[in-house]
C-alpha cells in the first residue's frame, strides 16, 4: 500500500484519537551542530546562547509503557528525519491517515535561530528524546503531562482514510515521505 511503513504496531491508533508531542523538536540537532561548529557559530551568537542552546532538554523516551499511565495508546519516538519522518511512520504503521497543525508542534527559539543560520528546516531535524503519542484525549493527556513537568502539546488528529494533512496557518497542504535528516547538510556524519 502506499505509504505503508516498515514500522510494527506495538499499540492502538484509531481515526478520532489526538496527537500529542513530549518535549521539543530539534533539540538533539541543534545540541549537535553547536558541538561541532561553535567556531563558526560564535561569529553571530554569543557564548552564552551557545552554553544555553547545547543543553539538550529532552528527557522522554519512546517505552509504549512509559506513556499509557498518561492515556496513550501508541507512540513514536521522533530521530532522525524529525518529526515529519515520525509522523509519516506512525501513520503509515496503521494506515490510517492524519491532520496536524505546524505552528501546534513545539520548537525552541534557539532551534529557529540555529537552523536559521544554516537553511535547515527544524521539522526535519533530528529530535532524540522528543515522543508522539496518540491517545483519545490529547487535552486531558497534555495537561497530565504537563503536571508531571514533562512539557507537551496537542498538534493534531488522526483520520479515517490515507491523507497526511498539513495546516500551516496560511492554507493546507500534505506531508512528503521522510526525507534525509537536515543535519547532514551542515555536518560530516559517517
Amino acid at each position: 500500500m502506499r505509504g505503508k511503513s516498515n514500522r510494527e504496531r506495538l499499540g492502538a491508533m484509531n481515526p478520532g484519537q489526538d496527537l500529542v508531542v513530549t518535549g521539543y523538536i530539534g533539540e538533539a540537532g541543534t545540541a549537535r551542530i553547536i558541538s561541532e561548529k561553535r567556531p563558526e557559530l560564535l561569529n553571530r551568537f554569543s557564548p552564552g546562547f551557545l552554553d544555553q542552546a547545547e543543553e539538550n532538554r529532552n528527557m522522554t523516551g519512546g517505552n509504549l509503557e512509559q506513556w499509557e499511565q498518561f492515556g496513550a495508546t501508541e507512540c513514536e519516538p521522533v530521530g532522525e528525519g524529525g518529526i515529519m519522518a515520525a509522523l509519516w511512520n506512525l501513520s503509515g504503521a496503521y494506515e490510517v491517515g492524519i491532520e496536524f497543525w505546524l505552528r501546534q508542534i513545539p520548537v525552541r527559539q534557539k532551534t529557529i535561530e540555529i537552523c536559521e543560520f544554516y537553511d535547515l528546516n527544524p521539522y526535519r531535524l533530528l529530535s532524540s528524546g522528543c515522543v508522539i503519542l496518540v491517545c483519545d484525549n490529547g487535552y486531558h493527556t497534555m495537561t497530565r503531562l504537563k503536571d508531571a513537568g514533562i512539557p507537551a502539546a496537542v498538534i493534531g488528529t488522526v483520520n479515517r482514510g490515507l491523507k497526511r494533512e498539513i495546516y500551516n496557518g496560511e492554507g493546507r497542504g500534505f506531508l512528503d515521505r521522510p526525507q534525509r535528516d537536515e543535519i547532514y547538510k551542515v555536518l560530516k556524519i559517517i
